[in-house]
């Protein structure tokens, strides 16, 4: 457990740390002024916590539940369906695009509100073509289920399971 653990930190400050942080304090950097309405901080600040906790919390259960990492070349080997995973099927990719709204809205960007929008759109599509295929090959019916009773983006406030609907 302990080894997918320190995977999955390695991997979270390279892959989602360049995303959330490296590219947005670039984006920053080359801006002179504020350029969205202002009032947006305190929502900003609201999203950005979320969005870590969200993206913090799934990254542990890859881990210690799925005994794998959020890294492509290294997956879960257990279907992770708990925790945030019972009400919508891709809270990480949630996670990290609040946290990327939060940054918009609080740095006031425009270039930051484009930007989470490129992000969610590559992340549609690497989920569409690459994630959810692979999931139906490695979990099968499992997954398929799965992919039945839980949304892809817009979470579900209470857990759905088959036969209690």
């Amino acid at each position: 457990m302990w080894r997918a653990v320190f995977k999955t930190l390695v991997f979270t400050l390279v892959v989602p740390g360049t995303v959330t942080f490296v590219v947005p304090r670039w984006l920053l950097a080359s801006r002179s002024s504020p350029d969205l309405p202002p009032g947006g901080r305190p929502i900003g600040l609201t999203m950005l916590l979320s969005g870590t906790a969200i993206y913090l919390w799934c990254a542990w259960d890859f881990a210690v539940t799925g005994r794998g990492t959020p890294a492509p070349i290294d997956p879960p080997k257990k279907l992770v369906a708990r925790g945030l995973y019972r009400h919508v099927r891709n809270p990480m990719y949630v996670g990290i695009s609040a946290i990327l709204l939060g940054e918009a809205f609080f740095w006031q960007s425009r270039a930051l509100l484009g930007y989470a929008a490129v992000v969610f759109g590559l992340f549609s599509l690497f989920v569409l073509t690459y994630e959810e295929p692979a999931l139906r090959r490695t979990f099968g019916e499992a997954y398929e289920r799965y992919r039945q009773d839980v949304p892809r983006w817009i979470p579900r406030l209470s857990a759905r399971r088959r036969g209690n609907e």
